[in-house]
């Protein structure tokens, strides 16, 4: 693995870093505050190719590799874990699946317009009795011959309400159990497809989560990926992927937390001289520079797996599981150094403290990054 990035690596991160700090740090605090969708800034992301950066050229996408990926969701995540989750979404399960396993007819009609960022994507896989386990699926797709009719109930969907294309994963035979489930393309707006409430969530809560209900909605079968039964396996690999935006985003939001702790040690003082003179403060500092290094490396190393078609399901559950540890530790201990300030909004630590911690759960929660891990040790 080569460490040295190249000259489009630094001109990604530079372009995502600008774009987070001119168009995403201003308001952010306001879009926390009232749980604001930061609506015109992914359409900016969109504009600037940050909502299909993997995606083939011919597809809208920017033809990119995992590598400038992580870099840009990191500097944004630095700013706006809200705006983050969405650019990772969009890129890592949606776009990414559809580009994957889509038929052409599906990536004309939907990938193409999900890459340039014209309209966003959502994936629907939890339930309330079903996290991130594929195979115990109460929401149903009834095979009609030329149609699916589809029933049940999904939960914590990313992007639930803003989205105009959503993947959804369904028993079609529980007979079959895993062999069973199908992936479902269904559109807004499909009779019977109903948005629920919003999540009042503790972080990143500019993001709007939804449930959704489906009662009798007709999705056509050429809206199906892959095979009859191919669900199971669909959303495993995607999810695989997907581990790796969040390593990246908790990543960011570590980081982020951690140079605004460096700065404010900088110019606050006490007892007559600077926090950073203080070996206590340095000492935090030396342990939060660490342990970023130790998440980014392990996160740029599971992007680099995946680039190189190598088996990356390891690394990516090893960056995913270390770097939503170490942002929660490194937000907590921004706070600490900033004291009474930081547990305030204005100097932004506790929002980033508040949205670590969602990193931790989503993608799978530790315990299951742990399965993951142990499984791929013991095969």
């Amino acid at each position: 693995m080569n460490f040295q990035l190249t000259e489009e690596h630094l001109a990604v991160q530079q372009a995502a870093r600008d774009f987070a700090q001119n168009e995403l740090l201003p308001g952010v605090i306001e879009r926390d505050t009232e749980q604001k969708f930061p609506k015109d800034q992914i359409k900016k992301m969109g504009e600037l190719g940050f909502m299909g950066m993997m995606v083939d050229p011919k597809y809208n996408g920017g033809g990119m590799d995992s590598i400038s990926y992580v870099l840009a969701m990191e500097e944004i995540s630095k700013v706006d874990a809200s705006v983050s989750v969405c650019m990772s979404v969009n890129n890592s399960l949606v776009c990414w699946g559809l580009e994957k396993y889509g038929t052409e007819e599906q990536k004309e009609k939907y990938l193409k317009r999900l890459a340039a960022g014209e309209i966003i994507g959502a994936f629907c896989l939890s339930e309330p009795e079903a996290g991130s386990d594929a195979t115990s699926q109460r929401t149903t797709a009834e095979d009609k011959g030329d149609h699916y009719l589809l029933n049940g109930t999904k939960n914590w969907i990313t992007n639930g309400n803003s989205a105009s294309v959503y993947i959804v994963i369904a028993q079609t035979d529980a007979a079959k159990k895993h062999k069973g489930i199908n992936a479902l393309i269904v559109e807004k707006g499909m009779p019977g497809f109903v948005v629920g409430k919003k999540e009042d969530k503790m972080g990143i809560r500019g993001s709007d989560t939804h449930s959704l209900m489906f009662t009798d909605v007709k999705v056509p079968k050429a809206n199906r990926i892959g095979d009859d039964g191919f669900g199971f396996s669909f959303a495993m690999t995607t999810l695989n992927g997907g581990r790796i935006g969040i390593a990246s985003q908790a990543l960011g939001i570590a980081a982020g937390a951690y140079e605004l702790a460096l700065t404010y040690s900088k110019e606050r003082k006490a007892f007559g001289k600077n926090l950073s003179e203080h070996q206590a403060i340095q000492f935090k500092l030396a342990e939060m520079a660490t342990k970023i290094d130790a998440a980014r490396l392990l996160v740029h190393q599971a992007a680099w797996r995946k680039d190189q078609r190598q088996d990356f399901v390891k690394a990516a559950a090893m960056a995913k599981l270390f770097a939503s540890q170490i942002a929660q530790e490194v937000t907590t201990e921004a706070v600490q150094i900033h004291g009474g300030y930081g547990y305030v909004k204005e100097y932004h630590v506790e929002r980033l403290m508040r949205d670590a911690k969602i990193t931790q759960i989503y993608e799978g929660t530790t315990e299951i990054q742990k399965m993951v891990i142990s499984r791929e040790l013991l095969k």
